[in-house]
């Protein structure tokens, strides 16, 4: 008779007295983050009963079952209340993945380079914001790896969103009614420039881009199809100073102007039938000085898309789908076991006439990175989600066969691997499903190789200033409207 040391209760007893203490270190067998950076590895941190699904269930779920309405209980406690009922009542279905413990997948190689360098760097300044020990401006990487409470953890997710310098997104997207058929079918791009914190080689060094210390970032978004929206755009600056409101305008063709939007217009729809917003933004949407009562409510074991959800082998690396009234209304992606997130909840306290009363950040402790983030509305119930996919540029052929809807027929002759400058696999989000459950409109989309308009998905490609100018600026938007 085998005798485990270190069961199921063991691991959840340790994770309630976490949360009751209000602080400690990621881990149930060793401290998850010192273990990562010396050993490149997050294995031995947890008991095999929260690495292998098959351990967790005690058999009954293995890699590679498909989870639906029929079996979704065997993993009930491992799925955020969205996703069960998405699959018990909308017919969504999902299969499962290994998990993966190496470290240097979950992260872009440079920015994991810095988080390990910068390590033990950051505190909070008396403004709440996240400065050097001799009082600069973030210097990039994580600032808190290893995170004891809510507003260290959110700082992980704020201060850099793709944890690349510079990142240039195609995103196909499509909108559907709550009867599951397509409403809206959109093209549009969305690019970001880190001004603090950079990482990246070729930066020589200086993790601030020269005139711009008092920015966090730029970033933009215009849509290139279909015509009756293509021109439209928008673009935030992104203050340094957490508790300053960026500064957000648009460009909308019909007028031929940029104009100056309002704070509250970070809680809206970008283009009619989407269920994007700004505010929604790798679940850290808004300045995290202008949200807060940031604090960790929940520690455990969670099934999320963190890795292997890279599909070069598909057309434009789009996944297949499934469930909904018509079939179509869910991409069709795998989910591993985590060994522990940490659920954030923080409130829009900068916002009065916010249209959610708080937001859940489901974040796994091993990257900081967010498997689902799920707004509650003004009364308290549950809203909409905003769930990702994230992936390393690397595909392993035992499991393609799971996501695949067939060859790529785009003669683009994408390789199996994105690499970073220094020929190291990057990293990079892959998918969104974004359901308002009370209206039951869905919107999802995908980071694409392409999108209409001729512009492919790309990483730290340009020198800086220049992609500000080219991208970040009220005549830019003009440039990119006509």
């Amino acid at each position: 008779m085998h005798i485990q040391k270190y069961d199921y209760d063991y691991s959840r007893r340790h994770f309630m007295e976490k949360v009751a203490k209000g602080t400690g270190s990621a881990g149930v067998l060793s401290a998850l983050w010192p273990l990562m950076a010396h050993t490149g590895d997050s294995f031995r941190a947890y008991p095999e009963e929260l690495t292998d699904i098959e351990a967790y269930t005690k058999g009954k779920v293995k890699i590679g079952d498909v989870i639906d309405a029929d079996n979704i209980e065997l993993v009930q406690d491992l799925i955020d209340p969205m996703l069960f009922q998405e699959v018990t009542q909308d017919g969504r279905s999902f299969f499962i993945l290994p998990t993966q413990t190496e470290t240097e997948v979950h992260f872009p190689p440079f920015y994991l380079d810095a988080t390990l360098k910068n390590w033990g760097q950051a505190q909070f300044g008396p403004d709440g914001n996240v400065y050097t020990k001799d009082g600069k401006p973030w210097i990039g990487g994580h600032p808190f790896p290893d995170p004891q409470d809510g507003y260290e953890t959110i700082a992980n997710i704020t201060l850099s969103w793709g944890r690349h310098d510079q990142d240039i997104f195609a995103i196909p997207t499509v909108s559907l009614d709550p009867q599951g058929e397509i409403q809206y079918k959109y093209d549009f791009v969305w690019a970001q420039q880190q001004c603090t914190g950079l990482v990246h080689p070729s930066a020589g060094g200086n993790p601030y881009i020269p005139g711009k210390e008092h920015m966090t970032r730029y970033q933009s978004v215009w849509f290139t199809s279909p015509n009756d929206v293509k021109g439209t755009a928008f673009m935030n600056e992104w203050y340094y100073d957490q508790a300053k409101y960026p500064e957000l305008f648009g460009y909308l063709p019909a007028f031929k102007r940029v104009r100056r939007f309002p704070t509250n217009q970070r809680f809206e729809p970008l283009v009619a039938g989407i269920n994007l917003f700004l505010s929604d933004a790798w679940a850290a949407g808004d300045p995290m000085l202008t949200w807060g009562n940031w604090k960790i409510i929940h520690r455990g074991p969670y099934l999320g898309a963190m890795h292997h959800n890279w599909v070069p082998q598909n057309d434009n690396w789009k996944h297949p789908v499934c469930g909904g009234p018509k079939g179509q209304s869910y991409l069709y992606v795998g989910r591993s076991l985590i060994p522990e997130v940490l659920v954030l909840e923080g409130e829009p306290t900068g916002y009065p006439r916010a249209p959610l009363s708080k937001r859940r950040i489901y974040l796994d402790a091993r990257n900081i990175e967010y498997p689902q983030a799920i707004s509650f509305d003004r009364r308290g119930e549950i809203w909409k989600s905003f769930e990702p996919g994230f992936g390393q540029c690397k595909t392993d052929p035992s499991l393609a066969a799971g996501w695949s809807s067939g060859p790529n027929p785009s003669g683009s002759g994408i390789e199996a691997e994105v690499l970073a400058s220094d020929g190291r696999p990057d990293w990079m989000w892959n998918w969104v499903i974004s359901n308002d459950i009370q209206s039951k409109r869905i919107t999802y989309f995908h980071q694409a190789h392409h999108c209409k308009g001729g512009w492919n998905s790309e990483y730290d490609k340009m020198d800086s200033e220049e992609f500000l100018s080219q991208y970040m600026t009220t005549s830019a938007m003009r440039r990119l409207g006509t």
